[in-house]
């Protein structure tokens, strides 16, 4: 089923790489967070990801901010994010 277009939810069909994960379902994959801003987070990013050989964190068969509840599920991550953005800058002082 596919959503509303709203300030949480964005789909683009136009892209030559939607859907860009395998298995996602075509007609609710939101691409609002094309890069996931959770990647930061390693893992306490809770999703679906693993490191590669070389030390990359892959996240190809992750879902988590492409599907329903995805946004909010980010925005309940933010105070995360903001605290890795203030350690990182105190340590660049």
């Amino acid at each position: 089923m596919k959503r509303k277009q709203d300030h949480t939810f964005m789909m683009n069909t136009m892209c030559p790489y939607f859907p860009c994960h395998a298995g996602a379902d075509v007609e609710s994959f939101n691409c609002l967070f094309c890069f996931c801003p959770l990647y930061a987070l390693g893992e306490a990013c809770g999703g679906a990801f693993h490191y590669t050989e070389g030390g990359i964190k892959d996240c190809s068969h992750c879902l988590l901010p492409h599907s329903e509840g995805g946004y909010d599920y980010i925005l309940e991550k933010s105070p995360q994010l903001t605290e890795l953005a203030r350690r990182k800058e105190e340590e660049r002082l």
